[in-house]
C-alpha cells in the first residue's frame, strides 16, 4: 500500500508551487514524519496525488537535495538523508523554534537573491515558447550590441525609470561585472585615475586594477559620496571616471539624495570626468518614494548607466545592459565582441518575452513583498534585542550595514566558530583597513535563522565583553 503524504498546496498563493511542495516535505523530514533512508514517492506518483505537474516535483526534490535533506540513487529514487547534528539546523515543528544546542551554519555574508523566489515555472514556460517560436535560431550568435527586440523592451523599461535613451545607445551585456570590464576597456588607459566610493564593491575595484588604473577612494555618506572631498580630489588629480551605486549602495545600503546627484553631475561637467552608475537593486524599495537614476537627469552624456538583473532576478541568466553616450557606441561594441562575441541568444529572447508579457513587473511586486517581510523582521529584532549593534535603515535592498565596538574581522571570526557567517567591513575597503563595520545580508535566510543569528551575535558579543575571547582562539 502506498503511503499517504499530507502535502497541502495553495494554487492561489504567491509562493511558487515547487517551493510549497519543498517546504511541506522539509517539515515532514525535520519533525520525523519521514524517517532516515525512507524512499519518497516517485515524481509521477506525487505529482498525480497533489495535482501538480512533474516539473514542480522535480524542482522541489532538487531543492531538498541542495538543502542536504535527501539523496538520490540513480535508478532507485529519492531517499531521506539522515541529519548530521554537527552541520544541520534542526527545527522543532511543535514550537517553531530552532534548538540552540545544535551547531548550525547561517550565511549572512552572501548578498545573492533567494533561489526560492526564482520564477522557475514562469521562465520555463517562456523558454519553451521561445524554442517553439524560434527553433534553432535561439542558439546562434546575436549581434554584439544585443537582440534587437530585447533592446526595444529595455528602452521602454528605461523610459519607465525616467531615462530618455536612443535605441542605438543600449548594449546587452552578460552581467554587471562584464559591463564594468567593457566600460574600463573603452575608457581607461594605464595610470588613469578612477574614484570609487569608500567602502565599495570590490569586484569593480578588481576590474579597475586589472586595467592598471590608479584608484582613489572617497567616503560615502548617508546621502551619497562626500562631494567636498571629491571636489578636492578632482582638483588635484586628472580623474577619468568615478564608479557609484546611487540606490542601496553595496555594502552600506545608502541612497543618493537628489541634491547630491545634481551636484555630482555639476562636478562631472566642470572637471570633465565620467560617472559609471551601477543600478543593481533599485527595484527593491520598501519605504519612501522611488528615486530615479542619476542618468535620468544627465543632459551632457556624463553618465554611463549600468543595469544588471542578477541580484533581483536570477544570477545564472547573466543579463544586463549599458546605456552609453553615442560617441562611445562603437568602442563599447568592439570591447563586447572581443570579450565574448555576444550574450546568450536564448536568455536574451526569453527575457525579452518575459518583459513583454509583463511578468517582470509581477515578479518585482512579489519580491518586494517577500523581502520586505524579512527586512521588517530583522530591523525590529535588531532594534529590540541587539542594542550593541548600530545600523541605518536603508528602506530597501537585502543587506544592512552594521557596526559594534568590536573589530569586525575579529567579530566575524568569533561568529564563524558559532556557525554564523557575516561579511567583515574590511573586505570593502581598498587598503583592507580595520573597521567596526560589517554587512549582514538577509536575502537567503528565513526568520528563524535571522533570529538565531542575532541571538548568537548577542551571546558572542557578551562573552567577548566578559573577556572570554580565549574560548574562540
Amino acid at each position: 500500500m502506498k503511503k499517504h503524504y499530507p502535502i497541502s498546496i495553495d494554487k492561489n498563493s504567491p509562493d511558487p508551487l515547487y517551493v510549497q511542495v519543498f517546504e511541506e516535505i522539509k517539515k515532514m523530514i525535520l519533525n520525523g514524519t519521514l524517517k532516515e533512508d525512507e524512499k519518497l514517492p516517485s515524481i509521477r506518483d506525487l505529482s498525480k496525488s497533489i495535482g501538480v505537474n512533474n516539473i514542480t516535483v522535480v524542482n522541489a526534490y532538487k531543492l531538498l537535495e541542495q538543502e542536504g535533506l535527501v539523496y538520490t540513487k540513480i535508478g532507485s529514487g529519492t531517499f531521506v538523508k539522515g541529519l548530521n547534528k554537527k552541520d544541520e539546523k534542526i527545527i522543532n515543528i511543535k514550537n517553531d523554534e530552532i534548538r540552540k544546542d545544535e551547531f548550525i551554519k547561517i550565511n549572512l555574508s552572501n548578498s545573492m537573491p533567494n533561489p526560492l523566489y526564482f520564477p522557475v515555472e514562469e521562465f520555463k514556460e517562456v523558454i519553451n515558447e521561445i524554442l517553439d517560436r524560434d527553433g534553432g535560431s535561439v542558439f546562434t550568435y546575436q549581434e554584439p550590441k544585443g537582440y534587437l527586440p530585447l533592446r526595444e523592451s529595455l528602452l521602454n523599461y528605461s523610459l519607465e525609470n525616467g531615462i530618455e535613451v536612443n535605441l542605438n545607445d543600449i548594449h546587452i551585456i552578460s552581467g554587471a561585472q562584464q559591463g564594468i570590464d567593457i566600460i574600463s576597456k573603452t575608457l581607461l588607459k594605464f595610470g588613469d585615475n578612477v574614484v570609487v566610493e569608500c567602502p565599495t564593491y570590490t569586484g569593480a575595484v578588481a576590474v579597475f586594477r586589472s586595467r592598471g588604473a590608479n584608484i582613489i577612494d572617497v567616503p560615502i555618506e548617508r546621502d551619497g559620496i562626500n562631494l567636498n572631498i571629491l571636489e578636492d580630489v578632482v582638483k588635484k588629480n586628472r580623474v577619468k571616471l568615478i564608479y557609484i551605486m546611487t540606490n542601496f549602495q553595496n555594502p552600506t545600503g545608502y541612497t543618493y539624495s537628489e541634491d547630491t546627484k545634481i551636484d555630482l553631475l555639476y562636478l562631472a561637467n566642470k572637471y570633465d570626468f565620467y560617472i559609471i552608475e551601477d543600478d543593481y537593486m533599485s527595484e527593491l524599495r520598501f519605504y519612501g518614494d522611488n528615486t530615479l537614476p542619476i542618468k535620468s537627469i544627465d543632459k551632457n552624456n556624463r553618465v554611463i548607466y549600468l543595469k544588471s538583473f542578477s541580484k533581483i532576478f536570477m544570477p545564472g541568466i547573466r543579463l544586463g545592459y549599458i546605456i552609453s553616450p553615442a560617441y562611445m557606441n562603437m568602442d563599447i561594441q568592439s570591447a563586447k565582441y572581443s570579450t565574448d562575441i555576444s550574450t546568450s541568444g536564448l536568455m536574451q529572447r526569453a527575457f525579452d518575452l518575459y518583459l513583454r508579457k509583463r511578468l517582470w513587473h509581477n515578479h518585482i511586486r512579489y519580491l518586494v513583498e517577500r523581502y520586505k517581510e524579512k527586512y521588517d523582521f530583522i530591523v525590529e529584532y535588531l532594534t529590540n534585542n541587539a542594542s550593541f549593534i548600530e545600523f541605518v535603515k536603508p528602506n530597501g535592498g537585502i543587506h544592512l550595514w552594521c557596526s559594534t565596538n568590536v573589530d569586525s574581522a575579529l567579530f566575524a571570526s568569533m561568529l564563524k566558530d558559532e556557525g554564523i557567517l557575516i561579511a567583515p567591513g574590511t573586505v570593502f575597503y581598498l587598503d583592507e583597513e580595520s573597521t567596526n563595520y560589517f554587512r549582514i545580508s538577509f536575502g537567503t535566510v528565513d526568520r528563524d535563522e535571522l533570529k538565531l543569528a542575532v541571538d548568537k551575535m548577542k551571546e558572542v558579543y557578551e562573552r567577548y565583553q566578559r573577556g572570554e575571547l580565549f574560548k574562540f582562539i
